[in-house]
């Protein structure tokens, strides 16, 4: 239990970032994450509605949460088109709903099952001990994980009529698009083909007893191991033998019950071996010590003798080092007189290179700056001759970061498509030769819409409509990471959205051509 206290603790202190205020990061990397807890109110019914995370931002559901007391707080949990879990990596199985508390306490309440149908209705009916928790929804390897994962699909959002709740901003954050498990090639991935032909519980199970292995009870948790792979063993038969699927549920569950056991077996008794050795090796290295320290003694007793003997040696030494003292003398007084000629010489010769120097320093000043006169001009030779030809594809403007290119609205099939009609994707395959011909230039793709419709609905449109951009883009050969795509919804309007001429002036797409800092090459 100590272990999974760390992991739990360790998995807490990376979730710190986003929720503070950084800038959205796009699918394939990793996105910090804020929860939201919330305090139920007695006898009282609250609903409250859940999001996707950026794994599955499509995917919505709710619950319906009572708390009753003593009793506990009772989830009902309902979620649609919930997909396989294997969607997110070869090593999930299923998903596991989490209560988490502001002080860190993680209840799993249960598995998540769904249906052969992709589009079916998943539900859940549970109950918590919490007063107050915050509810995720993550895949896991199998049901009986006691920690969630990073891979979290769902998270709460505040009850949009909380009656007597109390909604508060828990401080638990986590990362929310990449996998604990994905970090160590020894976890096996199941096989597609396994999601469609296997049941969920017995594929859960495989997981559990392969994470205990993964866990080292092949070692520390020998007989558990064995109880559990006898138990998958078992399962495995009775899905052979085309048994009921029920019975092959309940083996499966048993063997997954077993593989956790002796996961959490392997753990407690690897620490505890390893407590072993390191007071084995403390004992080892207090008698080496002793050891030692008897060697030194009857060093010491010989160093006595040897010093004896130097002290002895020493003496006539003294009377040969008093004549050498006096020929020493002597011989300093010629070293003294030569080496005041000697600096003499050199003072002159560093006076010499000093002057050198400077005259050097001065000529590569005034080549330095002759070149980056040239430079300057050569930029802006090619900066007009670059506003030039981007004057055919729509409107140049300067900015204070660089210069803009205004895109028309024609481009887009229709006010609120994201496609392009045939022409303008014609018409933009030079443009995007024109941006990968100049790399001396960062691009930022900024698309913008009118206020008609729902924020979130616009925002979507937008960075949808930058993206397909961005991608054309790179499709015709220009770096990705000289390109920037952002989805500005109805920010900065030109016009008004209360009339049809302001409306189209707001919906544009505007190209941003900012220089790239060229001093390091310029040195180089």
């Amino acid at each position: 239990m100590n272990f999974y206290r760390r992991l739990l603790s360790n998995l807490l202190a990376l979730m710190v970032c986003a929720a503070l205020g950084c800038a959205a990061i796009f699918a394939q990397t990793d996105l910090a994450r804020r929860t939201v807890a919330v305090t139920y109110p007695l006898d009282e019914s609250v609903t409250v509605k859940f999001r996707g995370t950026t794994l599955l931002p499509r995917l919505k559901g709710e619950a319906k949460v009572k708390r009753a007391g003593r009793r506990g707080t009772r989830v009902e949990l309902a979620i649609d088109n919930l997909p396989r879990a294997n969607e997110l990596g070869g090593v999930y199985t299923t998903f596991v709903l989490w209560a988490v508390s502001p002080d860190g306490h993680v209840d799993n309440l249960g598995e998540i099952k769904r249906g052969g149908s992709p589009f079916i209705a998943s539900k859940l009916d549970v109950t918590t001990p919490l007063q107050t928790f915050a509810l995720i929804i993550t895949a896991e390897p199998h049901f009986l994980m006691k920690v969630p994962s990073r891979m979290v699909v769902l998270e709460n959002i505040p009850p949009q009529r909380p009656g007597n709740s109390q909604v508060e901003t828990v401080s638990v954050q986590y990362i929310g698009n990449s996998s604990d498990y994905f970090r160590d090639s020894r976890v096996p991935e199941i096989a597609t083909s396994d999601y469609r032909d296997i049941p969920v519980s017995l594929l859960g199970a495989r997981q559990a007893v392969n994470l205990a292995r993964f866990a080292g009870a092949q070692q520390d948790a020998t007989q558990e191991l064995e109880q559990a792979e006898a138990d998958l063993l078992a399962a495995e038969k009775a899905l052979r033998f085309n048994e009921p699927t029920a019975e092959v549920d309940v083996l499966a569950r048993k063997a997954t019950s077993s593989g956790a056991r002796a996961e959490e077996i392997a753990f407690a008794r690897r620490a505890a071996r390893l407590r072993r050795e390191d007071t084995q090796r403390r004992d080892d290295a207090l008698r080496s010590a002793e050891r030692t320290a008897q060697t030194s003694q009857q060093e010491i007793e010989q160093l006595r003798g040897a010093l004896d003997r130097e002290q002895r040696a020493r003496e006539l030494a003294e009377r040969d080092a008093a004549t050498a003292n006096q020929q020493l003398r002597e011989q300093r007084i010629e070293v003294a007189r030569l080496r005041d000629e000697l600096q003499t010489v050199r003072s002159e010769g560093e006076a010499a290179k000093v002057n050198l120097a400077r005259l050097e320093g001065e000529k590569h000043a005034e080549q330095s700056r002759i070149d980056a006169e040239q430079r300057e001009q050569r930029r802006r030779a090619a900066e007009a001759s670059l506003k030039s030809s981007l004057a055919r594809f729509g409107t140049v403007k300067e900015t204070a970061s660089g210069f803009r290119l205004l895109l028309p609205e024609s481009i887009w099939s229709g006010p609120r498509a994201t496609t392009l009609v045939s022409a303008a994707a014609a018409k933009l395959e030079p443009l995007a030769a024109l941006l990968a011909s100049n790399p001396d230039y960062q691009f930022v793709i900024e698309a913008y819409t009118d206020g008609k419709g729902d924020e979130v609905t616009l925002q979507q449109l937008t960075q949808e409509r930058a993206r397909e951009l961005s991608e054309r883009f790179q499709a015709a050969g220009v770096d990705a990471s000289r390109l920037q795509a952002n989805g500005m919804g109805a920010a900065n309007p030109l016009g008004s959205n209360t009339t049809t001429a302001g409306r189209a002036r707001n919906r544009r797409t505007e190209i941003t051509f900012m220089p790239v800092n060229t001093r390091s090459a310029a040195n180089q």
